[in-house]
């Protein structure tokens, strides 16, 4: 939770915050990569009163760990989320008067989100940024070859590594084209030595 009373409610005014927090469960793309539990998140804020509310500008950093898609092997990566949300006092609607004096469409309060005495939570924005700025595929770097499809080697540890195999999809017919080829000299033979006959007579 940050506290707005320092800021007041007087439109125009500033406030700048540093802020270091611990990241909350589940900051990230599940089983890919993501910010662990508790790790440090760095804040930096803009906190800006206007007439209906605090708008609030920053980015968060903070460091991932997931693995590499192409290799499994472990990763670290640095991750900047830049975010802007507007926190609404639950007395105003979007014009800055009192609510009370009309009543407000319940649509447009489910996508907003509220000051509470002055406080605002800033953990659903940030999960939003930072859950957006991380890579869907994330690769320790790109030229990662990954790994050998037959038999798991790291093809950048071992760039010659190959394999002389034969597609299983084909295998039936490369025995046919070898018995074919075999018979194809058969038949040469015996049309050789007819040849061979003819000469003689």
């Amino acid at each position: 939770m940050f506290d707005t009373h320092e800021l007041g409610r007087r439109p125009g005014a500033l406030q700048r915050l540093s802020r270091t927090v611990d990241a909350p469960k589940d900051l990230g793309i599940a089983d890919v990569i993501g910010v662990p539990e508790g790790a440090p998140v760095e804040l930096d804020l803009r906190l800006e009163s206007v007439m209906e509310g605090v708008l609030v500008t920053g980015t968060a950093r903070a460091t991932a760990e997931g693995e590499c898609v192409r290799c499994l092997e472990p990763l670290h990566q640095e991750v900047a989320a830049d975010f802007q949300e507007m926190f609404t006092y639950p007395d105003a609607d979007d014009r800055g008067r009192s609510r009370t004096a009309e009543p407000a469409d319940d649509e447009e309060d489910e996508d907003r989100l509220f000051l509470e005495d002055g406080l605002f939570d800033l953990e659903p924005v940030l999960r939003d940024a930072v859950v957006l700025a991380l890579p869907m595929q994330p690769v320790c770097r790109e030229t990662c070859e990954g790994l050998c499809s037959e038999c798991g080697v790291r093809l950048d540890e071992n760039p010659d590594h190959h394999h002389d195999a034969v597609d299983i999809r084909w295998a039936a017919l490369q025995g046919l084209a070898e018995t074919v080829q075999d018979g194809e000299k058969d038949n040469m033979g015996g049309a050789e030595a007819g040849v061979d006959e003819k000469q003689e007579k």
